[in-house]
């Protein structure tokens, strides 16, 4: 059954991790639990920002759109893989899975943008604390959070459209437990030259350029909490952005630890395994870093709970 374009295929396989079936009742578990602990966590921290009016400010503005985005980039994957795992069954249909692909660049691209709106948020309130207020009024938060999904919409739409144009021959399995972008470029049997190219200039600009910004915002920072004379002083600027640090340093870690394994070995199981970590772990991890680290985080869940301050 050779096909000659993407029009005549009706399902891909996704084998991610169901080669083993001694595993998959340990591996149903542990990816249920750490979903739901995901789901449960940020739905905690938006739950807690918007009922605590001390947290309407930008700052947990965007934390609060971090964890939606979080839930919904772990909700594109996990879902689907666990149907899989429980019913035995490795297809998914050709539509679901460039819908899928869409949705998880959408919400991969979301996460790149707003850590780095967070961190110019933390730049403008450390290192210009007059003009914090009239920089970033809500007219201006919601703008960069408009301008973040506009252009993580049009890079996914342009990814997907370019996809779109492929010819897909006999081997149509996917050695992931997603329908992720390079594995299906890969799987193509047509020309994937331009693909290449737009795939690998959208990860230096859309990922270089937002990591060049925080980089340099948190330079800046270092720089002005150092001329802050007192201790108490800098102790209270730098735990301001110790939790979002923790975040950042978590997200591009493990994104750049998926890539050098990725282009260092050719086992697409490590390459699966290793997405896990960003896919999967850094958006669980995300409601821990903040509730334990940020002060006003654990009292707003506090008052949440108790329902009382």
């Amino acid at each position: 059954m050779e096909l000659e374009n993407d029009t005549q295929i009706s399902e891909f396989l996704l084998l991610g991790f169901l080669e083993e079936p001694e595993l998959q009742p340990f591996i149903f578990g542990l990816f249920l639990c750490m979903y739901l602990i995901t789901i449960l966590g940020n739905l905690l921290i938006i739950l807690a920002i918007s009922s605590d009016s001390n947290l309407h400010t930008p700052m947990y503005f965007f934390l609060a759109n971090l964890s939606f985005v979080d839930i919904c980039f772990t909700s594109t994957t996990i879902p689907k893989m666990l149907v899989n795992i429980q019913t035995q069954r490795k297809a998914i249909t050709y539509e679901s899975c460039i819908m899928q692909m869409y949705f998880f660049i959408l919400f991969a691209g979301l996460d790149n943008f707003l850590l780095t709106v967070m961190a110019y948020d933390r730049f403008v309130a450390i290192c210009h604390p007059l003009h914090y207020t009239a920089t970033m009024n809500p007219g201006i938060c919601s703008l960069l959070l408009l301008v973040s999904w506009i252009l993580s919409a049009l890079h996914s739409l342009l990814q997907t459209l370019m996809v779109l144009q492929l010819s897909f021959c006999t081997v149509l399995e996917i050695p992931h437990f997603f329908c992720e972008l390079r594995q299906m470029i890969q799987l193509a049997c047509s020309d994937t030259f331009l693909n290449n190219m737009v795939m690998y200039f959208a990860a230096l600009f859309l990922g270089g350029a937002p990591l060049a910004g925080i980089t340099y915002s948190y330079a800046k920072i270092v720089s002005s909490v150092c001329r802050i004379s007192s201790a108490q002083g800098k102790c209270k600027a730098f735990s301001t952005c110790a939790s979002h640090l923790s975040v950042v340093f978590l997200f591009y870690c493990t994104s750049l630890g998926v890539y050098l394994s990725s282009a260092a070995t050719q086992n697409s199981h490590s390459s699966a395994v290793a997405s896990v970590m960003y896919t999967v772990v850094t958006p669980m991890l995300n409601p821990f870093i903040y509730s334990l680290r940020n002060k006003d985080i654990r009292e707003a869940i506090n008052v949440f709970f108790r329902g009382k301050p």
